[in-house]
């Protein structure tokens, strides 16, 4: 009885040790069934420091440089509206800037060009005018010390207006006036000559100090102007023809000079194929007058 019960509780120790070896073991794949992978632990998903850098830089792709990223900064062109409008200004500054310059080099050519005698001339006539500036200055401050002066105030202003008005109504051309001057006799045998350079002429002598001139037997005033009609001109409506005769009152030494200074008036009108004659004289009468006509808006503000 003894070895059977030891028989039998001996194989009861085998069946259980068995039964656990099988559940130990994983169980045999079956027939044409792929095993399945055990999902990895948290802690053998999670990638090292050296495997993240390693993720993070592509491989093959250069390193981005200053260089690059100034060139990536320039192109392509992000132009705004403000940004074109400021680069319109400033190139019409700058072309503006190198016009100015490149007239002044055409005015500093000519008088590099010109002659000793020539540039000596030019500065006597600024000279001159200055000269006649300051002359009209301690004029007006005469004047003024002869009002403040005077005994008959009252007198002595209408002394000085009455002369003042004698000098305006030469200005205007309403009265007659003979002094020291000069005449220009320009002959036109081919038909060259234009207004615009009558004008020049014109604009030429009132700049060296002319006060009264006359072409033609028509008085030139402020608000003369002159066209073209056909082969002659036209002096505020009234045709005149070749020969063209200015009578010109004002100090000859500086009226002649400005018409013969280096492309001046009678250089350009010789170059047209016209003769110009310009003389000195100690007499010259204006007698072309001019109707006063009253102003149909302006009036004198000290009434």
């Amino acid at each position: 009885m003894s070895d059977q019960s030891d028989q039998s509780g001996q194989s009861d120790r085998n069946n259980r040790n068995d039964e656990r070896d099988r559940s130990a073991a994983p169980e045999a794949p079956q027939s044409g069934v792929p095993p399945q992978e055990t999902p990895p632990t948290p802690e053998q998903a999670a990638p090292t420091p050296e495997e993240s850098a390693a993720l993070e830089e592509p491989a093959g792709e250069p390193e981005t440089t200053g260089r690059r990223r100034l060139v990536q900064g320039l192109w392509p062109p992000r132009v705004t509206r403000a940004q074109l409008i400021v680069a319109v200004l400033l190139f019409g500054l700058g072309f503006g800037l190198a016009v100015q310059v490149a007239s002044n080099s055409d005015n500093d050519n000519a008088l590099r060009g010109a002659r000793q005698e020539d540039l000596v001339r030019i500065l006597d006539e600024l000279d001159d005018r200055t000269q006649r500036l300051e002359d009209e200055k301690e004029g007006l401050e005469k004047q003024r010390e002869e009002l403040e002066n005077s005994s008959d105030q009252a007198e002595e202003a209408r002394r000085q207006t009455a002369e003042r008005e004698r000098q305006l109504g030469i200005l205007a051309g309403t009265v007659a006036a003979q002094g020291p001057g000069i005449t220009m006799t320009i002959d036109d045998t081919k038909g060259t000559v234009e207004a615009d350079m009558l004008l020049d002429a014109i604009q030429e002598l009132r700049a060296a100090g002319a006060e009264a001139i006359q072409v033609n037997g028509v008085r030139v005033v402020a608000n003369t102007y002159l066209t073209d009609s056909g082969k002659s001109v036209s002096v505020d409506g009234n045709k005149i023809g070749p020969p063209y005769r200015f009578k010109v009152i004002g100090k000859p030494q500086d009226l002649e000079p400005a018409l013969n200074i280096p492309g001046g008036v009678v250089q350009t009108l010789e170059k047209e194929q016209a003769t110009v004659a310009v003389e000195r004289a100690d007499k010259i009468i204006v007698d072309a007058l001019r109707a006063a006509k009253r102003p149909d808006y302006a009036r004198s503000s000290s009434q």
